[in-house]
């Protein structure tokens, strides 16, 4: 007979044959706010890394257009060619790089081909460096390969924000580094590498045989002067500007950002034509490729879509000057105006637990902010918000917090 079991002795949980490396993945602070804070009446959400406006109707219509002529099959894993040839024709148009759609391959969102870049580079027992504070989704990426991500600090003064110091980032390679990764225009802190940070990294990665996994996904949210891309937009330095053919460099890119895009989950990898059999291989075996009907609305982003990105940017340049100059006027923040993407990374005179203070605002100010802590070392005494959102939405949180600080 069975025996009994012994009701003094716990029973094993689930949890206890789960993969120590998921188990160890972080909850995310950003999340933890939102759910807090979303359901209360007249909340102004800043919190999360997306705009206020939806997806413009052309875009949408495109989709709705493919899936009424029946684009709902198996498709190509890089991304049917029309959309790998618009998004080549973009990207030379913005880099003055050549258009080649071998180079490019289309991936469920942006997040996703971080994932497979990092799969494609590195695992288990390597290390990834990332500096910090950054978006945690790529730590977070390395750590489910079982890889450990090493942060090296970005520098901060409010007279000339935040910087990556390139003797400190060397000094981080160990034998075990595999990655470097570099995001810029950078989530949360506004960091744009100039083209001679992005020089020393380069030279970093050649003198140690390391990959680059290059996220520029906010290259287009960039408000300080400078020279426009090949085809005279604006754009923030890129690695593109100082690589050759054969650097190990990887690219990843999403729709979510510019064409107001973040729950249609599309992005793409740019890379070397010689990597294409195993990136697709990758793809095929996570997703099997991007639903057709979504890629239909990624071409109609790409050919009608740049007025909107041009809206979006003014929009948030626009933004950025309501926050910074209604917070610096309270003499409370530590705040440098960024120079690209669309955060506010800002310290609060008095305040060192951010997360607590990141709830205290939703309960006595009503805005929704992201806090610091949610974005590795570094962020702990930051708090983030974002300004992609219309004029009177964001005069009206400035108000608030303002009012809130000063009280």
């Amino acid at each position: 007979m069975p025996t009994a079991p012994n009701p003094f002795v716990p029973s094993p949980s689930l949890l206890d044959y789960v993969r120590p490396q998921a188990l160890a993945v972080p909850g995310s602070g950003i999340v933890e706010v939102m759910n807090y804070g979303r359901t209360r009446p007249g909340m102004i959400p800043l919190w999360a890394g997306e705009g206020d406006l939806p997806t413009p109707a052309f875009i949408a219509e495109a989709a709705t257009r493919s899936l009424a002529a029946g684009e709902t099959f198996y498709t190509w894993q890089r991304g049917i060619p029309e959309l790998r040839a618009a998004i080549a024709k973009y990207m030379a148009g913005l880099y003055g790089i050549p258009e080649d759609p071998e180079r490019f391959f289309v991936t469920g969102s942006g997040m996703q081909a971080i994932q497979l870049c990092l799969a494609l580079t590195m695992g288990a027992d390597e290390e990834i460096i990332i500096p910090s504070p950054a978006w945690p989704n790529a730590a977070a990426a390395a750590q489910v390969l079982g890889a450990r991500p090493v942060f090296v600090p970005f520098a901060f003064d409010v007279a000339h924000g935040f910087s990556l110091d390139l003797d400190r980032l060397e000094d981080a390679v160990t034998p075990r580094t595999r990655v470097i990764f570099i995001n810029s225009p950078a989530n949360p802190t506004g960091f744009v590498a100039p083209v001679e940070t992005l020089r020393g990294v380069l030279d970093i990665a050649r003198r140690h045989g390391l990959w680059i996994v290059a996220d520029e996904i906010y290259g287009r949210f960039y408000y300080e002067a400078g020279e426009g891309g090949g085809d005279g937009r604006h754009v923030a330095p890129s690695f593109h500007d100082v690589m050759e053919p054969d650097d190990r460099i990887l690219f990843v890119q999403t729709f979510s950002k510019n064409w107001a895009m973040t729950g249609w989950r599309l992005g793409w990898i740019e890379a070397n034509p010689e990597l294409g059999d195993v990136i697709a291989n990758l793809i095929q075996y996570s997703t099997s490729g991007v639903a057709p009907f979504m890629q239909r609305a990624g071409i109609a982003a790409l050919e009608r879509g740049e007025s909107f990105v041009a809206h979006q940017i003014e929009r948030a340049r626009r933004g950025r000057d309501i926050v910074a100059d209604g917070l610096l006027t309270t003499n409370r923040v530590r705040l440098a105006r960024p120079p690209g993407a669309f955060y506010a990374f800002f310290g609060v005179e008095g305040e060192t637990d951010m997360r607590a203070l990141a709830l205290k605002l939703v309960d006595e100010a009503n805005i929704g902010l992201a806090p610091g802590t949610a974005f590795g070392p570094g962020g702990e005494n930051f708090i983030r918000l974002c300004f992609a959102r219309g004029e009177a939405q964001l005069t009206e949180a400035t108000n608030r917090l303002a009012t809130w600080l000063t009280r």
